[in-house]
């Protein structure tokens, strides 16, 4: 007998009894050989069987994604299209400096997705928030990436707006460049608007001072006794006595004294797993052990320690894993984007360029050139901020110009009246589907161009593209 699972067993040996018989000599045996043959069976037919483990996705994304594969949608075409377009919002996305304010436009008959681009460091906390202009309840996935990789571009997830608030928080761990990627669930859209911001993460420790009392910077040459040193902080001038506060909620580890310090205190921030220093102090207010909260007086600004011959003033530093540049932890950052001038009415709408343009990569005014439009070339309105407008071009590029730039496509350019058989696509190009044929003697009105075509409406009131003539 030979029973396979897996490995094969050939010619068992069986036990005997007490007596020196085997125990299945008798008919009483065959019995048990069978029990014996069919216990080997039921455990070599456990061993071959899986069961596939739950679904676990980490992000709301993820999870809409696996619904459409659970509905088998996303090996449509349009499944496809959408999953592309999550894609192409991360490898195309736009350059962007903060803040930065879009009024934004997705047709709900597509896949649309964007994604934004910009730098951020360490000790600054990135806000964002997204506002749904619309009456219809939908979902949109707002998740925030970390690109590394030059040549061959990755994107780690860090963050994701809630389930139930379009609102994103951030505190980078790294300087690095991030994308942050907007899309609606499948053939949902309308007006959107988002707001990208970013903050100091913890509180200026010396109350009633800015940046500007900042006059020694982090790495500022320094020298000792036996030479240069680094200076692993920040130095905040101010008068003495000024008072010292805990820039975050914390916990006091040390209150000491030192030859170069002075008097001092060590705070423990344990939500950002970092140290606080403060040195020089004229007088110490907490004691080891104690916790703080944020804007909490700590101290007093003086200066104790080997500062006994400067002005009196702050000592601040940050450890974690060594000293850390402080500055971007407390600095004032600008959180007013440019006010928005264009007319939101036009977002998801075609118009055309009133003079020859420049289509640039991003809002930048040193950015890429995608491509230099003559008069009249026709755009769709995607997006506004500014006194930009983000459009996208007949061939499927996108870029941002200045609004001034466009005028409304309704009024007639010139008209023209064909002389042979012409043929109607949606779109200028070789590759463009002929919607209709226009007649002989037909009128065409113009009402704009792009390429070697041009786009108008016939007599029978159909727009569309036809060729040059």
């Amino acid at each position: 007998m030979k029973i396979t699972s897996g490995n094969k067993i050939s010619h068992p040996v069986y036990p005997p009894d007490i007596s020196g018989n085997n125990i299945f000599s008798s008919g009483a045996g065959h019995y048990c050989l069978l029990i014996l043959t069919l216990i080997v069976l039921l455990f070599a037919g456990c061993r071959t069987e899986i069961v596939p483990e739950e679904f676990q996705p980490r992000n709301e994304y993820e999870a809409y994604l696996h619904s459409l594969e659970q509905a088998n949608l996303a090996g449509t075409a349009l499944g496809k299209d959408w999953v592309e377009a999550g894609e192409n919002a991360l490898i195309k996305s736009f350059d962007i400096t903060l803040p930065f304010h879009e009024e934004l436009y997705f047709d709900p008959g597509g896949t649309d997705a964007v994604g934004y681009h910009f730098f951020a460091l360490r000790g600054v906390r990135i806000e964002i928030d997204i506002n749904v202009h619309s009456t219809d309840s939908l979902k949109i996935f707002a998740g925030l990436f970390r690109q590394s990789g030059d040549s061959i571009p990755e994107w780690t997830h860090v963050a994701s707006a809630g389930k139930d608030t379009l609102r994103l928080e951030f505190e980078p761990r790294r300087d690095a460049p991030y994308v942050f990627r907007l899309q609606p669930e499948l053939l949902r859209g309308g007006r959107f608007s988002i707001l990208i911001r970013e903050v100091p993460s913890i509180g200026f420790p010396v109350t009633g001072k800015n940046s500007q009392a900042i006059w020694s910077f982090f790495d500022d040459p320094r020298y000792g006794a036996n030479g240069p040193v680094r200076h692993n902080g920040i130095d905040i001038f101010a008068a003495r006595h000024t008072p010292v506060v805990a820039p975050t909620d914390a916990e006091v580890t040390r209150v000491g004294e030192g030859e170069i310090g002075g008097r001092y205190v060590w705070l423990r921030d344990r939500k950002r797993s970092m140290n606080l220093y403060f040195a020089h102090l004229q007088t110490q207010e907490v004691v080891p052990g104690e916790i703080v909260v944020k804007g909490q007086v700590i101290g007093t600004v003086g200066n104790t320690g080997n500062a006994i011959t400067t002005p009196p003033h702050l000592h601040f530093g940050i450890y974690s894993r060594g000293p850390v540049d402080p500055l971007h932890f407390v600095i004032e950052t600008d959180t007013v984007p440019s006010k928005i001038s264009g007319d939101t009415l036009l977002l998801g709408e075609h118009v055309r360029s009133n003079q020859t343009v420049i289509v640039r990569s991003s809002p930048g005014s040193r950015s890429n050139i995608v491509d230099t439009l003559e008069s009249h070339s026709v755009m769709l309105i995607k997006a506004l901020t500014g006194n930009l407008c983000r459009v996208e071009l007949p061939d499927g590029s996108s870029g941002y110009i200045p609004g001034s730039y466009i005028e409304s496509i309704k009024n007639v350019i010139l008209e023209q009246v064909i002389s042979d058989t012409a043929y109607l696509l949606d779109a200028p190009g070789m590759n463009a589907v002929c919607m209709s044929n226009i007649d002989p003697g037909e009128r065409f009105s113009v009402l704009g161009k792009y390429g070697n075509y041009l786009y108008g409406k016939t007599s029978g009131e159909r727009t569309g593209w036809i060729p040059v003539l």
